[in-house]
C-alpha cells in the first residue's frame, strides 16, 4: 500500500485505481499518463460488458428481435446470430440492458425485471474488480511497467470491504473529486440526456418510494423513465459523494477535478497525485 509521495514516484511498477462519478475526468486521466507509454489500461465497465454481462445482453436483444416476426424464425433456426460489441469508447450494450425504472410504453421496465438487471450488474462489477490482481500479473507478463484500473462510477456501491482492501493493496486509490461547477455539469448533462445506471438498492428502494409520493403515483410504471433518472440523478451525486469521501480517506488520496483538468502531460498528473499523498 501507497502511503506517502516519494513512495509513489520512485515505485518502480506504479498502480492505481480511479475512483469518481462517470464524466470527472477518470478516462481522460488514463489517457494522459497513458501517453508516456507503459502504462496498462483496465476498463471496468469494459471488462463488464464484454465479459461477465455479454452473455445477459445478448439473451436482451435477441428476445427484443423475437418479438419482430420476419425475425425470429431466422433467429431460432440460426439463420441469423446476435452478437454485442462493446469497446472502450463504446458501452452502449451494457447502458441498453440495464435500462430505465417506468412505463414500459415509453421504453422503461417494469420493477421486477429493472431490479433483476441491476443485480446482474452489481455481480459482473464486484467480479470485474476482483480480477484486477489478474490483469496486473498479466500485464506485468506482457511487459507493461504500470497498470491503471479505470473503475466505474458505481464502485462505491459495491459494499465489499474485502474488495475494497485488497484494491488499496493491489493499487493506489485515488479519489478524482469533483468541484460544484462540475457537479453542476455533471447534473445538468443528466437531465438533458438520461441514461441508465446502477443503484445501490436500499437508495433506489427509498429514491423510489418518494418519487412516487412526490408525484402522486401509484406504481412504477406509471413513471417516465427519463423523469426519474434526472429527479433522482442530483440525489445519487450527493449519495456518492459522501460514500467517495469515505473510502478515499480510508484506503486513498484525493484529487481535484479541476486540478486534473489542467494537467497536460503524464508528469503533471503524476505531481498531481504525489502532492495529494503528501
Amino acid at each position: 500500500m501507497i502511503n506517502s509521495a516519494d513512495q509513489f514516484k520512485n515505485e518502480k511498477n506504479k498502480r492505481l485505481t480511479l475512483l469518481g462519478m462517470s464524466g470527472v475526468g477518470k478516462t481522460r486521466l488514463a489517457k494522459l499518463i497513458g501517453e508516456e507509454g507503459g502504462w496498462f489500461h483496465f476498463s471496468g465497465d469494459y471488462r463488464i460488458g464484454a465479459t461477465h454481462l455479454k452473455d445477459a445482453i445478448i439473451d436482451n436483444i435477441a428476445l427484443k428481435m423475437k418479438k419482430d416476426p420476419w425475425l425470429r424464425p431466422l433467429l431460432e433456426n440460426n439463420s441469423i446470430s446476435v452478437n454485442s460489441q462493446v469497446t472502450f469508447k463504446n458501452l452502449e450494450p451494457i447502458s441498453t440492458f440495464l435500462g430505465k425504472i417506468g412505463n414500459p410504453e415509453e421504453g422503461g421496465l417494469p420493477i421486477n425485471e429493472f431490479i433483476r438487471r441491476q443485480s446482474l450488474f452489481l455481480e459482473a462489477e464486484i467480479k470485474a474488480m476482483y480480477e484486477v490482481p489478474r490483469f496486473i500479473n498479466q500485464s506485468q507478463e506482457e511487459g507493461y511497467a504500470h497498470f491503471i484500473n479505470d473503475a466505474g462510477g458505481s464502485l462505491c456501491e459495491l459494499n465489499d470491504e474485502k474488495l475494497f482492501k485488497l484494491l488499496s493493496e493491489k493499487t493506489l486509490i485515488v479519489y478524482i473529486k469533483t468541484s460544484k461547477e462540475t457537479e453542476r455539469k455533471l447534473i445538468d448533462r443528466a437531465k438533458r440526456r438520461p441514461k441508465p445506471m446502477y443503484y445501490n438498492p436500499n437508495f433506489f428502494k427509498k429514491s423510489l418510494q418518494s418519487y412516487l409520493k412526490e408525484n402522486n403515483l401509484s406504481y412504477a410504471a406509471q413513471i417516465n423513465p427519463d423523469a426519474f433518472v434526472g429527479w433522482v440523478f442530483p440525489k445519487l451525486v450527493a449519495d456518492r459523494l459522501k460514500k467517495y469521501e469515505s473510502l478515499a480517506s480510508k484506503y486513498g488520496c484525493t484529487i481535484k477535478s479541476d486540478e486534473l483538468h489542467d494537467c497536460g502531460s503524464a508528469k503533471d498528473v503524476i505531481n498531481l497525485i504525489s502532492n495529494a499523498l503528501k
